[in-house]
């Protein structure tokens, strides 16, 4: 259960002050305190305000989780606070002011015990459909995505259901914007669109293919932008894989610049070009294209698919299936040379994605295995952690429905064990 404050390492702050190369007096004047409240803060016998904590880490150039002691992967709902720098009384100032937060009618007390893992009580605390609108609120306040909220917050506690925004009427409106976006369409664009996002797909599942071969990965910005075509004659360059799905519906014709052009005009697609090194034609303009957020979800309601729900915090199918390959390890858990790559940086706790990254979400942990007797460490080991775990079982359903080819047997034989 975390504190109701966030106290710092004394040992810890002495050192990095000394690290960063600067005297007691310098870090005072830095942080806005007298050079005896940095003596005291060094000795354990005063705690920084929330304020004090952020001006501080920027000072030593380090994270408030250096300070603080709390592993990255680990974090509580107090910890997202201290992070923003806000008192309790200016977060919830600032929740107030929210319709989610009068209508939980937030005060210091109920969000100190929000914070503690400490029954809530008040009006409509026990509704589930008010309480899930907290998180994205939460997280506008801190400035971290939802699905920090939400995992800090199954950590913070560990015996209520994940606070998850239920489907509401903004998602529904947007379903039935989807449905009549494909309904405008007429058949030819709708197969347009349709292998767009086929494409998209196969080319996410290539991505995630280098990731597992440790090979270099564009950023989601890049990939996502489609070849479709290439200006140069036909038998020097041939035809992109896009135009052959097109070719084998038989719509790739003259007036494919005339349906793309109708499909941006709807917000459904972008269009850009760049320019191309062909071994056979030299330079070339290529076209691409990319799908918007609008023109996915008019295809995934025109293939029949569930709407995305964007509030859900969802692992990548690349992230979920290293879930389920710790998880079908079994209790002694996964070699930790078994799991190289990127995925530790997202997962594992103690991680960081880079300098100015978010914290990974702590779902897996290196946990040291000892000799008998337990006289020394022998190695380590991957297993899911008890929030890693916990999300797990929340959320397998939904991640079969969208991953069906990930095998997670392991993580259903560890979800059905009776805590």
């Amino acid at each position: 259960m975390p504190l109701p404050v966030r106290v710092i390492s004394p040992g810890r702050l002495a050192t990095l002050r000394e690290q960063a190369g600067l005297s007691k007096a310098e870090l005072a004047r830095r942080i806005g305190v007298s050079m005896r409240m940095v003596f005291f803060y060094e000795r354990g016998r005063h705690t920084p305000t929330p304020q004090r904590l952020q001006k501080m880490a920027t000072a030593l150039h380090c994270d408030v989780e250096e300070l603080t002691g709390v592993r990255r992967g680990e974090e509580g709902l107090v910890d997202l606070r201290f992070g923003a720098g806000l008192t309790l009384d200016q977060a919830v100032g600032l929740l107030r002011r929210t319709a989610v937060g009068r209508d939980l009618g937030l005060s210091a007390p109920r969000l100190s015990a929000l914070e503690q893992g400490r029954p809530v009580l008040g009006r409509n605390w026990r509704d589930r459909e008010v309480v899930g609108r907290l998180p994205a609120v939460l997280a506008k306040i801190y400035g971290v995505p939802v699905r920090m909220v939400v995992d800090a917050w199954m950590r913070t506690r560990p015996d209520e259901p994940a606070p998850v925004r239920p489907k509401g009427r903004a998602q529904e409106g947007a379903s039935g914007s989807a449905d009549a976006a494909w309904e405008s369409l007429n058949e030819r664009q709708r197969v347009y669109l349709g292998e767009v996002l086929r494409d998209e797909r196969m080319t996410e599942t290539e991505m995630w293919m280098r990731r597992t071969h440790h090979l270099p990965v564009p950023r989601p910005a890049e990939w996502r932008k489609l070849p479709l075509a290439l200006r140069a004659p036909v038998d020097a360059v041939g035809y992109t894989r896009l135009q052959e799905r097109l070719r084998r519906h038989g719509v790739h014709d003259p007036g494919v610049g005339a349906t793309v052009h109708a499909l941006e005009r709807r917000g459904l697609l972008v269009t850009s070009t760049d320019v191309v090194q062909h071994p056979a034609a030299g330079e070339v303009t290529r076209v691409r294209v990319e799908m918007t957020r609008r023109g996915r979800a008019a295809a995934r309601a025109g293939l029949g698919e569930p709407a995305e729900q964007p509030d859900m915090p969802l692992l990548s199918e690349w992230l979920w299936r290293v879930m389920a390959r710790v998880a079908g390890a079994g209790p002694d858990g996964l070699e930790r040379d078994a799991l190289s790559g990127r995925a530790p940086f997202y997962l594992g706790v103690g991680y960081k994605n880079r300098s100015a990254g978010r914290p990974s979400r702590g779902f897996i942990d290196d946990v040291p295995i000892l000799a008998d007797g337990g006289s020394h460490v022998t190695g380590y080991r991957w297993k899911l952690t008890p929030v890693g775990l916990r999300h797990a079982a929340e959320y397998r359903d939904e991640y079969r429905r969208r991953y069906p080819r990930v095998d997670t047997t392991g993580i259903t034989m560890f979800a059905d064990e009776p805590s």
